[in-house]
């Protein structure tokens, strides 16, 4: 397991923010924080505090497992769910256009 000091989780954070198509600007202004901390997160600069990482996890329907996925023993396929996390807010026309594609490539 890696060391607590080398546990960078921004990237992750990153994803999972532009996956529910928020800015860096709508992400800090949702969880009430400033917009240069949401960058410092992301670039690794800053550790959010538990408060923050549960304001995220609330936010976009996740679990702290998620986030720290890498670190974990326990391992669940969950990495796909949070890229995934903008498929509800599509339209109709969308929705159906992706599942089909699904289905083409599951038959290939």
């Amino acid at each position: 397991m890696k060391r607590a000091s080398s546990i960078k989780i921004g990237k992750v954070i990153q994803e999972i923010r532009k996956s529910n198509g928020d800015t860096q600007e709508k992400l800090a202004e949702k969880i009430e924080v400033s917009v240069r901390y949401i960058s410092d997160i992301e670039q690794d600069r800053a550790n959010p505090s538990y408060e923050i990482l549960i304001r995220i996890c609330n936010l976009y329907g996740i679990g702290m497992n998620q986030i720290f996925n890498e670190y974990l023993k326990v391992k669940e396929n969950k990495t796909l769910e949070y890229k995934l996390a903008g498929y509800e807010k599509l339209n109709k026309k969308d929705k159906e256009t992706i599942e089909n594609l699904i289905m083409y490539f599951n038959k290939r």
